[in-house]
């Protein structure tokens, strides 16, 4: 189920980009709210939230929203390798959002899937999307707001100039660009259409028991029925090779729970630093937890950091008696902090390569989100 789920939010995320419906929404939501530099960081947020609903590639949204940031730094004085503190904003701003959008939503990335599925295999039960949304949401929201401080009144303060556009109607190429995409279509009404039914089944799936799965299977089939369809197969950009890793980690997974190999690999660790049964919760938590977050230093692959710290920290829970969920979920909600460094994850080299920044800016950045949200984590679980 998680592989099809993969799948079929590639299918219907291709619907929102070959109509243009992502790129319509994310230019209109500018022009409509983006009126001053602050506004315009903040509908940047609400974008990628609502991106993050439907496309589980962080890359895929990056790469949408990426020309329409170009146009609006440039209009703020930033441009042609000329740095200034809104281009720090807006750039550094969107790549923190673009992960904590993904971290908001079971579908908001394949790692998300794997931890969920891991998470689901070792209790018995499904995690819905309404729950995982219920629980991670707010923390990534509270984030992106503590991020939006933290760059434009901290360490990237905007001037009074950086304030307000440089370029007098800069935005009207904007405008030209949205006029230029024309009336919206029948195609693109459609796509709302599904977009807005199979939003509300996945909200509302603990209550009418439908996987998210089959309500997938219910857009993507509609979406790519012959005449009364909206997009072909061949349009449809599916990362085989991103699926086939993903189809080996969650095999790998399953191989891990079968074998119990997570709880025999635990047991062996602690026993040999000799902590027994009455080591207290929150060591094990700010450990697992802290590993976590900081493993995103240096492993680029998220689906790979969740198939091996997901599995322990259900051998931690399982050693020490502790609910499964009280460990493996604050770590499956930390996944998605991989923007310190470019080579972190893909998003954040394709933002780089922008020249907005430097890796000093976004080190100290990143590295100040990853710590803030490792304490808002532990600060969650105390509380």
């Amino acid at each position: 189920p998680v592989m099809w789920l993969n799948i079929l939010s590639f299918v219907l995320a291709s619907m929102l980009v070959v109509t243009g419906v992502a790129k319509r929404f994310a230019l209109w939501f500018i022009l409509r709210f983006g009126k001053n530099a602050s506004s315009i960081v903040l509908s940047f947020m609400v974008i990628n939230i609502v991106l993050s609903l439907f496309i589980s590639a962080t890359t895929a949204k990056a790469a949408i929203l990426l020309p329409i940031m170009m146009v609006v730094a440039a209009v703020y004085g930033a441009s042609q390798g000329n740095r200034n503190n809104f281009g720090r904003n807006l750039i550094l701003q969107n790549l923190f959002q673009i992960n904590m959008g993904a971290a908001s939503f079971l579908t908001g990335s394949g790692a998300n899937l794997l931890a969920a599925s891991l998470i689901g295999g070792a209790m018995g039960i499904d995690i819905f999307f309404s729950q995982w949304m219920v629980a991670a949401f707010p923390v990534a929201l509270c984030l992106m707001v503590i991020a939006w401080i933290i760059g434009a009144k901290i360490f990237f303060p905007l001037s009074k100039e950086e304030r307000i556009p440089n370029i007098p109607g800069g935005m009207e190429s904007l405008h030209k660009e949205l006029d230029k995409m024309g009336p919206i279509s029948f195609n693109e009404y459609k796509s709302i259409g599904i977009f807005i039914l199979i939003l509300g089944l996945w909200v509302t799936d603990r209550w009418h028991g439908i996987s998210p799965t089959a309500v997938a299977f219910i857009g993507a089939i509609w979406a790519l029925l012959p005449k009364i369809g909206i997009v072909k197969w061949n349009d449809v950009d599916i990362p085989w090779h991103l699926l086939l890793f993903s189809a080996g980690a969650y095999t790998l997974g399953a191989g891990l729970n079968v074998t119990d190999l997570p709880s025999i690999s635990v047991n062996a660790f602690f026993d040999s630093l000799g902590l027994g049964e009455s080591t207290p919760f929150w060591l094990l938590y700010v450990l697992l937890t802290g590993v976590m977050v900081f493993s995103a230093l240096i492993m680029q692959s998220k689906t790979m950091r969740a198939m091996i710290f997901i599995p322990i920290a259900i051998g931690v829970a399982s050693r020490f008696g502790y609910p499964v969920l009280s460990l493996a979920f604050p770590l499956a909600m930390l996944i998605e902090h991989v923007y310190v460094l470019p080579f972190n994850s893909k998003p954040a080299l394709l933002l780089y390569s922008t020249d907005h920044y430097s890796w000093s800016d976004t080190f100290k950045f990143g590295i100040t989100m990853q710590i803030i949200a490792w304490l808002f984590s532990i600060l969650m679980a105390m509380t």
